[in-house]
């Protein structure tokens, strides 16, 4: 396939304003199946709109793809919240039984309560970490207040971060599936990072003098 193939077929499957939907679909509900590739889909639709001129009408644009990620992101993390909020008592054992959950809904607990939602803007990119953050924030009857804002900050963070890397991947490496395909590379690692961040021991507080 050559260049102008790689092109057309990329903005082929980005054409029209049914991408806007899908790719809010897919973020939304990866909360709760976080094997769907939304990451992906955003890089995609970045590259493709890295080409647009004035005139063009068949790529996403690069304001309403971000605003599109953003929502989904922050509405996709409050359903699961409220799910969890409700979940009962089902809810509680299945996080009991899973030391991955226990821990990260202790160490959400402490973070909010000390207003360092940092945790929840990291674990936006890390895998799964959004789902174990939100049902964990839920899960541990969180105020709405404490959670929320900080969620919105990791949807903008991650949306503005995935598009960006989508649109600069287009314009260094033009619109192609290997320029998608090395934004989203660059997506995981940042995860990769992230994931190592939040697993890391927390530092024990120093001795009193």
């Amino acid at each position: 396939m050559n260049l102008l193939d790689s092109l057309g077929s990329l903005r082929s499957l980005t054409a029209g304003p049914w991408i806007y939907p899908v790719v809010a679909a897919s973020i939304l509900l990866d909360v709760f199946l976080p094997v769907l590739p939304s990451g992906f889909l955003v890089i995609t639709a970045a590259t493709a709109a890295a080409t647009a001129t004035a005139t063009s009408t068949d790529v996403p644009s690069l304001l309403p793809l971000l605003l599109c990620a953003a929502s989904a992101s922050v509405l996709g993390d409050f359903l699961a919240y409220r799910l969890a909020r409700r979940g009962g008592a089902r809810l509680h054992r299945a996080i009991a039984r899973s030391r991955r959950l226990s821990v990260a809904q202790e160490r959400l607990g402490t973070a909010l309560a000390r207003g360092g939602g940092l945790l929840v803007v990291l674990a936006r990119f890390a895998p799964a970490g959004r789902s174990v953050v939100s049902l964990g924030a839920g899960a541990a009857k969180r105020r709405i207040e404490e959670f929320l804002p900080w969620s919105a900050l990791a949807g903008v963070t991650w949306a503005s971060y995935s598009v960006g890397l989508g649109w600069l991947g287009g314009q260094w490496l033009g619109a192609t599936w290997f320029s998608a395909g090395v934004s989203t590379l660059a997506l995981f690692l940042a995860g990769g990072l992230a994931a190592y961040v939040i697993r890391r021991p927390a530092a024990a507080p120093a001795p009193a003098s």
